[in-house]
C-alpha cells in the first residue's frame, strides 16, 4: 500500500490545504492527514482535537483520507503510520525554500521517506491559514477561503475567542 503523510498545523483549514488533500489522494492508496504542533507558532486558534475534527468534516467525501493528531518527530510518525512518503503543499518560492530544506534534513534523517510537493492550484496561491485568522480577528469575510461545510464552525470559534 502506497501510504503517505501529510502535515500540518491547518489552523484553520483552507481550500488551499482541501486542494492538495484531494490531488494527493488520487496518488496514493491512502493519505493521512495530520495535525501536528508547531512550537515555532504562536497560539493555536482552534485545539488539536478541533481542527482534527473539522478536517473529517471537510474530507468525508475522499474515501482514502485518514484524519489525525501527533505531537512529536515527523519521521517517527511516519514510521508508525508505515508511511514512506511525505506531502507538502507550496504556494510560492519562499515556501519551496523552505520545505526543501525540511526535505533534506528528513533524507538525512530516514533516508526510506520521500518527500512530494504538490503545487497548490493558482487560485489558492494567495491563501493561508494565518490570512484566515487575520480575517477572522478583523470581522472579515472568509467565504471560498475555508470549506463552506466548516465555515460556520470556524466563524463560531472567531467569535468565541
Amino acid at each position: 500500500m502506497r501510504r503517505a503523510v501529510c502535515p500540518g498545523s491547518f489552523d484553520p483549514v483552507t481550500m488551499g490545504h482541501l486542494d492538495i488533500f484531494e490531488r494527493a489522494s488520487h496518488m496514493f492508496d491512502e493519505v493521512v492527514v495530520s495535525v501536528f504542533v508547531n512550537p515555532t507558532k504562536d497560539k493555536a486558534l482552534f485545539p488539536m482535537d478541533e481542527r482534527v475534527e473539522l478536517i473529517r468534516k471537510a474530507t468525508k467525501q475522499i474515501p482514502n483520507i485518514k484524519v489525525t493528531c501527533f505531537s512529536g518527530l515527523l519521521n517517527e510518525f511516519c514510521r508508525q503510520q508505515e508511511a514512506k512518503f511525505i506531502v507538502r503543499g507550496l504556494r510560492a518560492f519562499s515556501d519551496f525554500e523552505y520545505e526543501f530544506q525540511r526535505a533534506l534534513l528528513m533524507k538525512k534523517i530516514d533516508h526510506e521517506i520521500e518527500t512530494v510537493f504538490i503545487m497548490t492550484d493558482e487560485k489558492y496561491s494567495y491563501l493561508s491559514s494565518s490570512g484566515v485568522r487575520e480575517m477572522l480577528y478583523f470581522g472579515g469575510d472568509i467565504t471560498g477561503f475555508v470549506p463552506a461545510c466548516i465555515q460556520d464552525d470556524i466563524m463560531k470559534r472567531a467569535r468565541n475567542v
